[in-house]
């Protein structure tokens, strides 16, 4: 045989895997779903770990999760507009993933906590933070200016599955502090939320965060966002098995839920933390959804996946079910809807206005946050700085 030809049968060998599913395929009778693409409600269904999930909104909590998903989606499509044009280093897209972030992102309690990656603007937006606060750090501008304490919900993390060991080991803490309720009423008791994508499961940080947590019982709820692909890697070529599945082998129940369905992601996360802040525990949660747009702005997906698949997950968009559910329900009219689109844009447009206005910082301030304390040699290397720099006075440079 010719080397060519060896070289490109264990090239072969080394990306075998199983088949790939059609695009749309359906996923079986262990995906949690309480509404169809179409807009159709289901009452109550059981899940893969024995539990009945169901939602009992008002209309107007209805139309308030339309809202959340429609003005997350602006906000979001405002910033990568904004990247194009030169006014952001890099923008992470959530397009596609808005039901899977705005319905855990309600289903948190006040006192629970939560740790994001670098694409839970929807997250973040149900938190109440001011959605201008990521883009001062992809501006580049700040270090994300938020207060992790007062809203509950962390920094961004760009190293992928670090922010799971920090997750695990805050909730370690709860349960070693006592805040581990031992009543069912809601307000009794803390839980911990982690946010990750279906590439950062093949992270060592996440499966050490699996084990720790296991062993500690700590009451923490690990939320993978399964958007079918690690930057252009599809789901197919990272796991043999549905990655919910994975829980079982550390000791603790997993749940596959439609991540396009905000009304099953809600039920299945506010469960889960409920059953982590009374001590049952963590939970994993596979949000199974889609990434429409690219995994950030320096990527182009049309390298690594077809058109047709993204016009067969376009048919699962979430907010056009919840539209539809509205419509057939006759929860909304046309003027809530014309009002919700009109309160994004005008939202979009004071987040446009509010970037631009970001006043660059002063160069010597990178070294202000490096250490709680400066040290010797942080102080050294800002007086050399700061020499540098006035070494430039009256140069025209």
């Amino acid at each position: 045989m010719a080397k060519g030809d060896r070289g490109a049968r264990l090239r072969d060998r080394r990306t075998a895997g199983p088949p790939p599913a059609e695009p749309g395929a359906p996923l079986g009778d262990d995906l949690v779903q309480l509404l169809t693409p179409e807009g159709e409600r289901i009452d109550r269904v059981t899940g893969p770990d024995g539990v009945e999930y169901s939602v009992d909104f008002s209309d107007s909590e209805y139309r308030g999760l339309y809202r959340d998903l429609v003005v997350v989606r602006r906000l979001d499509a405002e910033s990568t507009a904004l990247q194009r044009q030169g006014e952001l280093g890099i923008w992470a897209s959530l397009l596609g993933q808005e039901a899977a972030q705005v319905g855990s992102g309600r289903a948190l309690r006040p006192q629970d906590m939560a740790f994001p990656t670098y694409r839970e603007h929807g997250v973040l937006y149900c938190r109440g933070i001011d959605p201008i606060m990521p883009l001062g750090l992809f501006r580049g501008v700040d270090q994300g200016a938020w207060d992790p304490v007062e809203h509950k919900f962390n920094m961004y993390t760009i190293v992928i599955g670090a922010q799971t060991l920090h997750a695990t080991g805050y909730a370690m803490g709860i349960a070693m502090d006592g805040k581990v309720g031992n009543s069912d009423d809601p307000a009794d008791g803390e839980a911990v939320i982690a946010y990750f994508g279906d590439g950062a499961t093949s992270q060592g940080d996440v499966n050490e965060a699996f084990i720790w947590s296991s062993v500690y019982h700590a009451p923490i709820v690990f939320f993978c966002q399964n958007n079918q692909y690690a930057i252009s890697e599809p789901i197919e070529r990272q796991t043999r098995i549905p990655l919910y599945r994975r829980a079982a082998g550390f000791g603790f129940p997993g749940v596959r839920v439609d991540g396009n369905d905000v009304l099953a992601t809600y039920a299945v996360t506010r469960h889960a933390l409920d059953n982590a802040r009374h001590g049952q525990g963590p939970t994993m949660i596979e949000a199974h959804t889609y990434r429409m747009g690219a995994h950030t702005t320096t990527d182009d997906p049309t390298r690594y996946r077809g058109i047709s698949e993204v016009e067969a997950w376009q048919a699962k968009d979430p907010i056009a079910r919840v539209r539809a559910f509205l419509a057939k329900q006759q929860i909304a009219d046309a003027g809530f809807f014309t009002e919700v689109d009109e309160q994004a844009t005008a939202e979009a447009m004071s987040l446009r206005e509010r970037v631009l206005a970001m006043p660059d910082p002063e160069p010597v301030t990178l070294f202000d946050h490096v250490f709680v304390d400066e040290t010797p040699q942080i102080r050294q290397q800002r007086a050399r700085f700061v020499e540098y720099q006035a070494s430039f006075e009256g140069s025209g440079h």
